[in-house]
């Protein structure tokens, strides 16, 4: 029967009508098929050439590879009704199996049984190969059942097929047919332990493929190459590439190139990334020339072993030199090595001289561009893949994912998250699915985070983890707390990361979690882990349990700069500055985090001197401070009213370029602490950015000045920019008001706080209002507006009436504020010693008396008072009854003549006033 017409009985391709025009398709496709011949020439050849030379060119055309141009020619030779050889028809049949022609195939197992081809042994094992190809695993059976002689080379071919279809355990049930055959030409041979195994690492059985070891041992293959490279290769991926596979490696006495590859791809695959790189240095220096798939595995190795930058660039350099850059897989190891050097100009340049892209390319490209801060890239090679009509798989989508969320582009996203639900083996993928919640995560859609979290059909240990960490970067611990507990209830075991998540939530969850957290870990071994011990040390600090925090950093092994730091920063939280300094001098590395801390622990204590000194060393160490830096040392400047300090920072600051709204805030209110209100408000003018931050330091100097009009116009202009006002800044403005007298300007501001501007009034506003009224004398209306307030007063109203009443010499009143701040705060001093400067204005000596022996009895002592100038870039301190400076005599006598002018100037207004 002609091929035609068996074509239509069974062939796969409904498309296909016959066999002709399937060939009419084809055609088109093949430029030419031999050097010298032509397609178009080969019939009106054929009749003076006889049909031997078209076998021959189907053999020839199989052979190089060739597999379109040999369907052609057998087409040609139907065509004729030439009758092509045994040879012929084998090698077309394995051009169709190549090719995936289904119907073509099955068109030519017909035309073989029709002639009676199948039989011959080569035509049926190019058939038993033919359908494993086509996944009809039962056919290429059946086919190889139906054989008279089966030689190893036909249970070869069905041991591949089944290999190839993954019918792992079928493949293992055969190699003991095949071992059992009394015929020694059908026992297994080498090719055969070469099929049988990979099959056994894919079932993660070693003892199965031991067991083919020791068959290979028996019968002498273990000396052949081939056994030799794919026993340690297996071995090797089972894992025990140390021993077994290096000792297999050693005895290989003919070593290839498969050889070498495979036990550097055997290294790396069990993470001995080192090894694996020596292997490959070993290699090249034994003449053995790496191929493409020695560049497809060394390449990856290089990003990950010292000075992988020079060896691999070497690699690259090899490649382009042997043409190996054609080969896509070494073109894609090129890819994957930049991506994870970080160097996508390189890998971009790559990929645009590729001759050929497979996904793997793409993939390799928009994970690399997302991984190294181009997202922007990542989403146009997605649009560029999707121009060339490529389906996106899971490893793409996780890019393109990652990509969307560092843009916290949620539309994007979106679109991605449609593409997934409108394809079902995608949204099977949990890892996609994962990857949508992290997404979600980091714009900031919490709901919709949950809603795919809630969605999924399968949640493994990476979906809790992933829902986890997004409650806790944005502080929802309640949330947090309840998602633990369905974890629990639904019996998912914790694994490192879902612990460093639940301790981010330490301080809302108690101690008592802490410990429980700290326990699981004990009992499962995490608590080895470095960063869950250095979390666990972190989450007691917080918890104020300090000396729980330093048992466990007392007990951790390894120590890395983070458990120092950690330390350090507990310490820092709690006021313990000499454990502080002590954990900071034992640390043998140091990171710029651990100065920074240094410098706030020394800046919160007021050890200025000590805080300059440190900052002046680190950077004689050659490190340079960052913005961080500047901010923790900026305390210590203010606290000695160094001007020259300050500007130091200053110009740091210009030089470095921070770009820091927060730090420039702070220098302004460092200028403004250390008088120079004019280079506060240059910095104020020249800042490019001025937020509410800002404004609120610029109005803050001009209220400590006095300044009250500036501070108010500088407020009048912040709303005019429309940035709303808080608490903070609206106390500042009143308090500015006070100082300066402005009763009306100071009452229509606190009326507009919660009219205008919806802010709930604070007690900060409360007391800067008693204190304007009671300033200009309306000690009485202050009185009354405080037994008015909405809420009950605090120390800090109560105390702005009892300085007033100082101030207009009112006891009354003042006795009326102290009695309420001795209820409120009876052990600050400052009450008493006010209230009895107020008795002794009025001469009420008893009352005083009185009161010393009050503050007698509660041990309270007044602490001396203290002031500083600075000349020349000097700072001289003086502290009450102190007798330490060396020019003590001269300055007392300047004083006491000061004091006696003042008199004299007193004594003629006085004069003065009384002859007017």
């Amino acid at each position: 029967m002609p091929i035609m017409h068996l074509n239509s009985k069974f062939s796969s391709f409904h498309t296909v009508k016959c066999t002709h025009e399937l060939f009419d398709k084809m055609l088109p496709l093949v430029k030419g098929i031999h050097s010298t011949m032509h397609a178009h020439q080969v019939p009106d050849e054929m009749a003076d050439r006889g049909y031997r030379p078209q076998n021959a060119l189907i053999r020839s055309c199989m052979m190089n590879h060739q597999y379109s141009q040999a369907v052609v020619v057998f087409h040609q030779m139907h065509c004729t009704e030439l009758r092509p050889d045994w040879l012929a028809l084998a090698a077309v049949i394995k051009s169709s199996a190549v090719l995936l022609f289904h119907g073509f195939g099955r068109s030519l197992h017909g035309f073989a049984m029709k002639g009676a081809y199948a039989v011959i042994p080569a035509v049926a094992k190019a058939l038993i190969d033919m359908y494993a190809r086509f996944d009809a695993v039962h056919e290429s059976h059946q086919i190889f059942s139906e054989m008279d002689q089966k030689d190893s080379v036909s249970w070869n071919v069905l041991l591949s097929g089944y290999a190839r279809a993954q019918l792992n355990l079928q493949v293992i049930n055969l190699f003991h047919l095949m071992h059992a055959q009394k015929d020694e030409d059908a026992k297994p041979t080498a090719i055969t332990i070469a099929i049988v195994l990979p099959v056994c690492v894919k079932m993660r059985t070693l003892k199965a493929g031991q067991s083919v070891h020791a068959y290979a041992i028996r019968t002498g293959l273990e000396s052949e190459t081939l056994v030799g490279n794919a026993l340690l290769s297996m071995y090797a991926k089972c894992g025990n590439v140390v021993n077994d596979a290096q000792y297999l490696f050693d005895h290989i006495v003919r070593k290839d190139v498969i050889s070498w590859n495979s036990m550097i791809s055997g290294y790396s695959e069990q993470g001995f990334f080192a090894e694996a790189f020596l292997v490959f240095k070993q290699m090249v220096s034994r003449n053995f020339a790496p191929n493409h798939a020695t560049v497809a595995t060394v390449l990856p190795i290089c990003a990950l072993v010292e000075n992988g930058d020079h060896h691999g660039k070497q690699i690259h350099c090899y490649v382009l030199r042997c043409g190996l850059e054609k080969d896509l897989s070494a073109s894609n190891a090129l890819l994957i090595y930049y991506s994870k050097m970080g160097d996508m100009s390189i890998a971009e340049s790559i990929f645009k001289n590729m001759q050929m892209r497979d996904l793997i390319s793409w993939n390799t490209m928009i994970t690399g561009c997302a991984m190294n801060g181009c997202p922007m890239r990542a989403l146009g090679l997605l649009h560029e893949l999707l121009l060339t009509g490529t389906e996106p798989d899971p490893i793409t989508l996780l890019g393109i994912l990652s990509a969307c969320g560092q843009l916290h582009n949620v539309n994007e996203g979106k679109k991605i998250h449609a593409y997934v639900l409108q394809h079902p083996k995608l949204c099977k993928e949990t890892s996609i699915e994962n990857a949508l919640i992290s997404f979600y995560g980091k714009c900031g859609e919490l709901d919709d985070a949950l809603r795919t979290f809630m969605g999924m059909p399968r949640r493994d240990l990476i979906s809790w983890n992933a829902m986890l960490t997004i409650y806790a970067d944005n502080e929802q611990w309640e949330k947090l707390a309840e998602l633990l507990d369905q974890m629990s209830n639904e019996g998912i075991q914790p694994d490192s990361v879902t612990i460093l998540s639940v301790l981010q939530a330490c301080t809302f969850l108690g101690i008592r979690k802490v410990r429980e957290v700290h326990g699981y870990s004990l009992r499962t071994g995490t608590s080895s882990k470095l960063t869950v011990g250095n979390a666990i040390l972190d989450a007691y600090a917080k918890c104020g349990k300090i000396e729980s925090a330093f048992r466990i950093f007392k007990s951790l092994t390894g120590k890395n700069v983070i458990t120092g730091n950690t330390m350090i920063s507990g310490y820092l939280k709690h006021g313990f500055s000499d454990d502080a300094e002590r954990t900071f001098n034992d640390m043998s590395d140091r990171d710029l985090t651990s100065w920074n801390l240094m410098l706030q622990v020394y800046a919160q204590h007021d050890f200025n001197d000590r805080a300059i000194c440190l900052f002046r060393e680190f950077q004689a160490k050659g490190m340079r401070p960052d913005a961080m830096s500047i901010l923790s040392i900026l305390p210590a400047c203010a606290r000695l009213a160094s001007v020259y300090l300050v500007k130091q920072c200053h110009g740091y600051k210009i030089r470095a370029s921070f770009n820091d709204l927060q730090l420039e805030g702070a220098l302004l209110d460092t200028y403004s602490k250390c008088g120079s209100v004019n280079d506060a408000h240059r910095l104020f003018q020249t800042s490019s950015q001025k937020d509410l931050v800002m404004f609120t330091a610029m109005i803050s100097c001009y209220a400590m000045h006095g300044m009250a009009g500036e501070a108010l116009r500088i407020f009048s202009h912040m709303l005019e920019l429309n940035i709303k006002p808080d608490h903070v800044i609206l106390t500042t403005l009143l308090s500015a008001c006070s100082h300066a007298g402005l009763v009306d300007e100071g009452w229509k501001l606190f009326k507009s706080i919660n009219e205008t501007f919806d802010i709930r009034p604070t007690m900060e506003h409360y007391a800067c209002m008693v204190d304007l009224l009671a300033r200009r004398g309306r000690l009485r209306e202050a009185y009354e507006f405080i037994i008015d307030m909405p809420c009950k007063p605090n120390a800090s109203v109560w105390g702005s009436l009892l300085g007033a009443c100082k101030t207009h010499g009112e006891v009354e009143v003042g006795k009326l504020a102290a009695d309420n701040l001795f209820n409120i705060e009876g052990g600050n001093i400052g009450n008493y010693v006010v209230m009895s400067n107020i008795y002794a204005a009025g001469r009420r000596w008893d009352d005083v008396e009185q009161m010393r022996k009050l503050m007698k009895a509660k041990d309270l002592n007044k602490p001396a008072g203290c002031s500083w100038i600075e000349v020349d870039d000097k700072r001289h301190v003086f502290v009450a009854a102190d007798l330490s400076h060396p020019n003590r005599f001269s300055i007392y006598d300047m004083l006491v003549t000061l004091d006696q002018q003042i008199k004299e100037l007193n004594e003629s207004r006085i004069d003065h006033l009384s002859s007017v």
